[in-house]
């Protein structure tokens, strides 16, 4: 991972005394609440429903241990001893006091961690796959890359005021893991015909009031001229995105107003204006950045005396074996696996993790995965670079500290914001829906027959749950000062990405599980061999669900 030099640190630590000046004045009544407001956008620090929200930023989702245990620490000395993972890599603190917000940042600063550009209208936190450098199906390592865009995007003197917050994502491998067609930018690496990887351009992705997957306005992009590339595209946006109106404000906006054609066209022109400028990236600065990610020192092994040792714990275990199957993934070095590491034990928040986990997971990363730590878009954590030998001894770990249960990918492990519990803008609580869905489902058995299945929940249209993209969606929605929940069916987040179709009229909260339960047994009796639920919904549309779904509430 990107290590810090002296500049790097030297910029990081005026930044906290001037955030700590601009503190001090706020308190003091010598600076406005508006004038405020955007300064501490730009570090992290939102106002919610019961107490202010800082959003720590880690880049592309990497940790090391002495991070984590930062973290960790920072949640019991200012916060209520936990932290917050979000479906964009970052962690979340619900409890910081205002006045204490400069004194988080300067710890962060000790160990290269900051909440720049975490929040505001600004080029937000690049993202990518969680397995990015070990996955079997990986193209290129796209980690370099996100850190190239890291260091041109912050800070950047055009864009720290754009119409509105704007979001990157690279993908580097055959399977999307980074939602690419739902950000403002996706980034797709490809290799070529000549064998060179280049990158495929989407532009206008996002969420949100209006749900719009991306539209490919470049089908190869040369990488050098990477940044180049993405200055025209912000200017364009800069330019002519609006800003009257917030809600219309977002670049996907104005690529339907131009109209793809005539926006890829506007970016071409500034584009022939601005290749082969200072931007322009050389052989030395992508190398001197990939120098930055390179491989661990993996351990030659005997790998069939591996896989034998390996499957005599599975025989001897069974539950030991359910883990393996469910959270354990291919890794592309031999004799080593990846290791997902649940945060969605039934009864905690989906996404929540304690000062006593973070602490423990440090430890098990500094012990069996070279003293790093991913965070996930589905709100897990992940130890990338685990012996298969060593996999017995993680999952016992793993259970003693609730992070074992066996369902990543399935339907209890929900994808979900905040809501009302803390957010202001949330219509909705989520967290109890979750609960309440993840105690309905507890017989793992009947889940692994269902198969894999993404539901996510979001407290309100802002869609911080990705609920448009979940094979089931739920969306908290309020009807006269009443908290229900619209239900969706066939998102998808992957490279055939989809939007979910709305079901049909809102359900009460209460009735919730039992509608979840409707929509998976009319799967279970409607698939084919083989069929995944957004297989089976392709087939059969929405109708059949939508029947069963109310005439088993009515």
């Amino acid at each position: 991972m990107y290590v810090y030099d002296t500049i790097d640190q030297q910029i990081l630590n005026e930044r906290v005394r001037q955030y700590r000046g601009q503190t001090a004045r706020f308190l003091a009544g010598e600076m406005s609440a508006s004038e405020f407001l955007p300064l501490r956008l730009q570090n992290g620090l939102y106002i919610q429903r019961l107490a202010p929200m800082l959003r720590v930023s880690v880049p592309y989702g990497m940790l090391s241990s002495s991070q984590l245990r930062m973290l960790a620490h920072i949640s019991r000395k200012y916060d209520k001893g936990y932290a917050h993972v979000s479906t964009r890599q970052n962690v979340q603190f619900n409890w910081p006091q205002l006045e204490q917000v400069p004194d988080i940042l300067a710890e962060l600063a000790t160990v290269e961690m900051h909440a720049i550009q975490t929040s505001g209208n600004c080029i937000r936190n690049v993202t990518t796959d969680q397995f990015a450098g070990v996955a079997p199906d990986e193209i290129e390592d796209p980690r370099p890359w996100c850190e190239i865009i890291r260091q041109w995007s912050t800070f950047h003197p055009e864009f720290a005021f754009l119409p509105r917050k704007f979001k990157i994502a690279v993908c580097g491998s055959e399977l999307d893991r980074a939602a690419t067609a739902f950000h403002d930018i996706g980034l797709e690496l490809v290799r070529g015909g000549d064998g060179e990887v280049d990158f495929k351009v989407f532009v206008g992705g996002g969420l949100g009031r209006t749900p719009v997957i991306g539209t490919l306005i470049r089908e190869r992009l040369p990488r050098e001229h990477l940044l180049t590339y993405l200055e025209a595209i912000l200017r364009i946006y800069n330019l002519h995105g609006r800003r009257d109106n917030k809600y219309k404000a977002r670049i996907k906006i104005l690529v339907r107003a131009m109209g793809a054609e005539r926006f890829r066209d506007a970016v071409e022109a500034e584009w022939a204006r601005l290749r082969g400028g200072p931007s322009t990236l050389t052989e030395d600065a992508i190398a001197r950045t990939r120098a930055f990610f390179t491989a661990p020192d993996y351990e030659r092994m005997d790998t069939l005396a591996e896989e034998t040792a390996l499957r005599a714990q599975v025989s001897a275990d069974p539950a030991f074996a359910t883990w393996l199957q469910h959270n354990v993934v291919a890794h592309r070095q031999p004799g080593y696996a990846i290791v997902n590491l649940s945060l969605k034990a039934t009864g905690f928040a989906p996404g929540d993790i304690t000062d006593t986990q973070m602490d423990a997971l440090a430890d098990l990363a500094d012990r069996y995965s070279y003293g790093e730590i991913r965070t996930t878009h589905e709100q897990n954590v992940v130890l990338a670079d685990v012996r298969k030998r060593d996999l017995f001894a993680v999952w016992q770990r793993a259970r003693e500290l609730a992070m074992a249960t066996p369902n990543i990918g399935h339907l209890t492990d929900i994808i979900c914001c905040p809501g009302g519990d803390y957010c202001a803008l949330a219509n909705a609580k989520s967290i109890p829906v979750a609960e309440a869905i993840q105690r309905r489902f507890d017989d793992l058995d009947y889940l692994y027959d269902v198969g894999q299945i993404d539901l996510n929940i979001s407290g309100c249209m802002n869609a911080c749950g990705h609920h448009h993209v979940g094979n089931i969606g739920i969306l908290g929605v309020d009807k006269k000062g009443r908290e229900y929940y619209q239900v969706s069916l066939g998102g998808n987040a992957g490279k055939d990405a989809s939007i979910g179709e709305i079901l049909g009229p809102s359900f009460t909260a209460e009735e919730v599980p039992a509608v979840i339960e409707t929509l998976l047994e009319t799967y279970v009796e409607l698939r084919g061999d083989e069929e995944s639920f957004l297989e089976t919904f392709r087939r059969v549309g929405l109708s059949p669900f939508k029947e069963r779904a109310y005439a088993s509430v009515n």
